[in-house]
């Protein structure tokens, strides 16, 4: 009778160990696979996309509008969203935002005309440059702080009329890659008229880049910043 219950207590404490055994999780045997696991491979990772060349070509477009009057691109921002009802536009708005258009392309025009000046004081004053020199707006006040004795090396000269040109093509080209403006005057364009609006504005971007290289100026204008040594 002892022998029995001794037999059946060693396989009951056998059969218990080995359930408690199976429970236990089994720890791993290769590093190496486990960490090939947990590191991915470079190999399998996505390429980055690169950039395609009219993205690129866009990018200086739009890096061209640094070269516009500050207060001219500001109101273009600004105002064009109001006058085309955000793209939508009618036979009232189209002619008011051809005419803000044109407005704004003008500003730009003479604003590269423009010149100042940094008086013995540290006041900047700006004016006019004519073919005789330079008009300055606030004379009197200039006059109190200093006015430079040769006016006359401000006149206008061959390059001021190439960056008015110019700076009227770079807002041509900003105005053509606005989705308002080109929603405005062409809201359902066919693919030849698409291409034409997706081209010209980069090949203006490329060509007026490469002519202010070609043609830099020293003028500092209203809209422009000025630079500590100004003359």
């Amino acid at each position: 009778m002892d022998m029995s219950l001794r037999a059946r207590s060693t396989v009951s404490k056998q059969a218990s160990t080995s359930s408690d055994a199976s429970q236990i999780p089994l720890l791993p045997t290769n590093n190496n696979n486990n960490n090939n696991n947990l590191v991915p491979d470079s190999s399998e990772r996505s390429p980055v996309p690169r950039p395609s060349v009219s993205q690129r070509a866009l990018e200086t477009t739009a890096n061209l509008a640094n070269l516009l009057p500050t207060g001219t691109l500001l109101a273009f921002q600004l105002l064009i969203p109001i006058f085309t009802n955000n793209g939508s536009c009618d036979t009232a708005t189209r002619p008011m935002t051809l005419i803000l258009l044109a407005l704004l392309a003008f500003s730009c025009f003479i604003a590269c005309f423009t010149d100042s000046f940094k008086a013995p004081d540290g006041q900047i004053y700006y004016g006019l440059a004519t073919f005789k020199g330079l008009w300055i707006f606030d004379y009197n006040a200039a006059t109190a702080s200093g006015v430079p004795s040769e006016l006359n090396k401000y006149r206008v000269g061959f390059i001021d009329l190439v960056h008015a040109v110019l700076s009227v093509l770079v807002f041509v080209a900003v105005a053509l890659r606005d989705k308002n403006v080109v929603s405005c005057f062409y809201p359902s364009p066919n693919h030849e008229t698409k291409q034409v609006l997706d081209v010209v504005p980069i090949g203006i971007g490329v060509i007026c880049s490469l002519l202010f290289v070609v043609f830099p100026t020293r003028r500092h204008g209203i809209g422009f910043p000025v630079t500590p040594d100004r003359r």
